[in-house]
């Protein structure tokens, strides 16, 4: 695949487990694609600054936390639901890193960490705050609740819905839907204004299939693909 938005740098200081917390037997989205499906969200988008972007399917928070990182200039709000409690619990940890206060507050641990130990990981981590805190131009509003995304939802109004859906491998659904994807566009729909942009990655045998959502674009990625909608 051949990159538009995303060069192709050193990403070692989103590492999950260095400075963002990791969430156990989950797998986190490639830092570089998200960001990349992120950049062709935002081409589609008639909004392109102060944006709210919401990721359905948030688990740890990972995704929505790297991209704050990484575009604190255009993103003004990151909204999180997932249908795992202990997710949820994860991903406000996460997503409280992207202000000053919660930086600071990661780096007083990681400090004591390694003032005990003095591990080279330790060191490591302290010096990709440093680097978060000047890439930061501003706090995020943030906002994670639990919610299980195929039932009715909050009307959050996003500009960008961004969410790497289940697929049967490390993770399965965990709903009474019988057509747990369908179910989630429909909720999605109800909750978007007229110019919202979904991005959405799933397996090449699904199908994301909804009225109320046009495909703009489809990438494949190995045995994944990601497409990009727009709300009708």
């Amino acid at each position: 695949m051949q990159y538009k938005y995303c060069d192709n740098e050193n990403y070692e200081d989103y590492a999950s487990g260095r400075v963002l917390y990791s969430a156990e037997g989950v797998a986190n989205f490639p830092v570089r694609l998200v960001n990349e499906i992120f950049g062709y969200a935002k081409e589609y988008s008639v909004k392109k600054h102060d944006l709210c972007v919401y990721d359905p399917c948030c688990g740890g928070g990972y995704s929505l936390t790297v991209l704050g990182l990484m575009n604190a200039d255009v993103i003004k709000r990151l909204c999180g639901s997932d249908v795992d409690t202990k997710m949820v619990e994860i991903a406000k940890k996460n997503l409280a890193l992207l202000s000053e206060e919660g930086l600071e507050r990661r780096y007083t641990e990681i400090k004591a960490l390694y003032d005990m130990y003095e591990k080279s990981s330790h060191a490591d981590a302290l010096e990709s705050i440093e680097r978060f805190k000047k890439r930061m131009k501003r706090d995020i509003t943030t906002e994670i609740f639990v919610a299980d995304c195929t039932e009715e939802l909050p009307r959050l109004s996003p500009d960008i819905i961004i969410t790497d859906v289940p697929y049967g491998n490390l993770v399965e659904w965990n709903t009474e839907s019988n057509n747990p994807l369908y179910d989630m566009l429909q909720q999605l729909a109800g909750i978007s204004h007229k110019d919202t942009i979904l991005a959405i990655s799933m397996d090449k045998k699904q199908k994301a299939i909804h009225p109320a959502w046009t495909r703009k674009k489809k990438q494949i990625i190995g045995k994944r693909k990601f497409e990009i909608y727009i709300h009708d």
